[in-house]
């Protein structure tokens, strides 16, 4: 990894990242991904895959959870604090913005034709990024992997079952998958 990178600089990054990023949540996590980790290199695929794991397991919203945990991992609690302004910010102009100007919004035919085209390219960045994660995130027991991927979307599309509930169910049946492995292991090396 490469020296820390400033806070000025961390600021500027997140301010463009969440000024340009439409779609909300979870659209910012490749964009993140590759920022951070492709062209900078700061922070290592696996260490991604566990911010988006705790952005995920939180409470608030995917892109500031994202953005507060990446700022944490790379300068601390000041970058923290400096991301999660970064990302507030775009946020509040445009929202006051669109306040400003809302009949003109609301009526104009180049933005509605805008959000209809923008709404097909953020499914298709959420499926490349959900792809990669995901293969990256399947480990040893590949099986179980797809099982509970199986599973979390069948629970998440024919229940009504909170996905919060969903996540923490299948968090604790990975950590007794997990730890009942890792003893099968111990006793074929005894």
């Amino acid at each position: 990894m490469e020296k820390p990178i400033s806070l000025w600089k961390l600021f500027l990054t997140f301010l463009k990242i969440n000024t340009f990023t439409f779609g909300g949540g979870y659209t910012i996590v490749p964009i993140i991904r590759d920022e951070f980790v492709e062209h900078q290199k700061l922070i290592d695929e696996e260490e991604m895959l566990d911010i988006v794991a705790l952005a995920q397991s939180g409470p608030g919203a995917m892109a500031i959870s994202c953005s507060l945990l990446t700022g944490y991992r790379l300068r601390g609690p000041l970058g923290a604090a400096t991301c999660l302004f970064a990302s507030v910010l775009p946020c509040l102009v445009i929202i006051l913005s669109i306040n400003l100007a809302y009949k003109e919004f609301r009526e104009n035919f180049y933005v509605n034709a805008a959000l209809v085209g923008i709404s097909g390219i953020i499914s298709a960045v959420l499926f490349l990024t959900t792809w990669r994660m995901g293969k990256r995130a399947m480990h040893e027991d590949r099986n179980f992997s797809i099982l509970m991927i199986v599973v979390a979307t069948a629970l998440g599309m024919l229940t009504d079952i909170n996905t919060a509930f969903i996540i923490l169910l299948l968090g604790f049946s990975g950590i007794i998958v997990t730890k009942l492995e890792d003893r099968k292991k111990e006793g074929q090396r005894s």
